[in-house]
């Protein structure tokens, strides 16, 4: 199943795992990688949102796919999120909790948060000059014991629940949602049943009843800047 870092309304997409997500991608406009409580070692690269921006370009100028980047193929889930100006503006952001090689989930992930993110309209190629993307590898995945096994900064959560009609729904938030607004685990949580589609009453009692899994993550961002600076020119990658 996929996850954003925050939303769960599901795309219909090749992967129909594929979710939505909200959250904002970190802090500063230049090339960072934030380890959020990993112990075995940095898997996300700046290369990764690089070659984000290689993709993205290449399609939105009807050129051929880069070559394959030189970082590591292994499987992760992952996320790619767009943001835009001095604001950092949501622009569209997509994940998957399902495993992908990083070449391919990168590949499709780039694209598909950058046009087919239902909640924007497809970023054009005039606004890649002031564009910014994440990439967020999600790791270390843990059945919690509640609701409130998990810790606000440390932990993503994904949470499963069944709505006032008995269907079952989820959601989830990257590690950096609930800080970055300030919230407490259980305003996470009912955020998080209101972006799940939850609309009925939500009470300790229901709470309860909620099954949730928290990970880790790693996150990478570039800004259009850094990827003209420190990687090919994408007239000689595509």
């Amino acid at each position: 199943m996929a996850s954003g870092c925050c939303g769960a309304k599901k795309q219909k997409l090749n992967n129909s795992s594929s979710v939505t997500c909200n959250g904002h991608s970190g802090t500063g406009t230049g090339t960072s990688v934030v380890p959020n409580g990993l112990d075995n070692g940095i898997v996300a690269q700046p290369e990764m949102g690089f070659f984000c921006f290689d993709v993205l370009y290449c399609h939105l100028h009807s050129l051929e796919p880069p070559k394959n980047p030189n970082f590591c193929n292994d499987s992760y889930p992952l996320f790619v999120t767009w943001e835009i100006g001095k604001d950092r503006r949501l622009r569209g952001c997509i994940g998957t909790f399902s495993a992908m090689n990083l070449h391919c989930g990168l590949r499709e992930y780039a694209i598909t948060s950058a046009v087919r993110d239902s909640r924007f309209s497809p970023i054009t190629p005039e606004e890649l000059p002031r564009l910014r993307v994440a990439v967020s590898i999600l790791r270390h995945f843990e059945d919690a014991q509640d609701y409130l096994d998990w810790t606000v900064g440390v932990h993503g959560i994904r949470i499963e629940f069944l709505n006032e009609k008995g269907n079952k729904r989820s959601a989830t938030y990257l590690p950096e949602v609930a800080p970055e607004q300030g919230w407490d685990r259980i305003q996470t949580i009912d955020s998080l049943l209101r972006k799940g589609g939850f609309k009925g009453a939500v009470t300790p009692e229901f709470r309860r009843t909620i099954k949730l899994v928290r990970y880790q993550s790693e996150k990478v961002a570039v800004a259009y800047p850094d990827y003209l600076a420190n990687w090919r020119s994408p007239h000689r990658r595509c």
